[in-house]
């Protein structure tokens, strides 16, 4: 008999201060601290601009068009925590609903981010479900338990582990590395104290030039 397999989970929870702070943080400057790197791929997209997640993760992995690790994941995830799933990046079944998204909403789950597509877009969008897709398609999964939860994940060519902390908003997804929580922090806070020096100088009649130094420019 087919069943989910669940990895054991034992990650270390964020402080809630923490969490908050980082709810400050765009998407954009958490990846520009992290070397430029830990962004999901542009196809993975919020179903509304308007959709925002700062939440740990727990992660799901779902064989082709089988939604049964998701399913498993939202009963046994803690409320404040978002699902991250690899769906193999397959667009043409929808592995997400209307009546899951009920299901996440009293679970208290912060969001999902899926690698691959989800249906009834309208339901979730109005029950405010922050959602993060590649896809939307009508037509509906298989449900034979298959998959694991809590594993190791690669989404959106992104490796993520349960209790990493999961970044979204209308540019994308950014994931930080539970080890590097403290280090992107303070770097991103500090990038943020700079702009606002930037635009000072910019609104004050100065030029990227004066900040950054002029870009040479010959004549061809």
């Amino acid at each position: 008999m087919m069943s989910v397999k669940q990895y054991p989970v034992n990650f270390e929870t964020i402080p809630a201060a923490t969490l908050k702070a980082y709810s400050d943080i765009p998407t954009a400057v958490a990846s520009d601290c992290l070397a430029r790197g830990q962004t999901m791929q542009a196809g993975i997209k919020p179903l509304a601009r308007s959709m925002r997640i700062c939440a740990q993760a727990r992660t799901a992995e779902c064989p082709v068009g089988d939604n049964s690790a998701i399913r498993a994941a939202i009963g046994l995830c803690d409320a404040g925590q978002v699902i991250v799933v690899n769906a193999q990046g397959f667009e043409s079944t929808a592995v997400f609903g209307g009546l899951m998204t009920l299901y996440a909403r009293e679970r208290g789950v912060a969001g999902l981010v899926i690698d691959g597509a989800v249906r009834d877009s309208d339901e979730i969008i109005a029950a405010g479900l922050p959602m993060f897709a590649r896809a939307i398609c009508p037509r509906g999964p298989r449900k034979y338990p298959a998959g694991y939860i809590d594993g190791p994940v690669s989404v959106g060519g992104v490796a993520i582990n349960a209790g990493d902390l999961i970044l979204g908003d209308a540019d994308g997804i950014t994931v930080v590395p539970l080890a590097q929580i403290d280090t992107c922090l303070i770097a991103a806070q500090d990038v943020l104290r700079k702009e606002v020096a930037i635009l000072d100088t910019l609104k004050s009649g100065g030029s990227l030039a004066d900040i950054y130094g002029a870009v040479e420019v010959e004549p061809v």
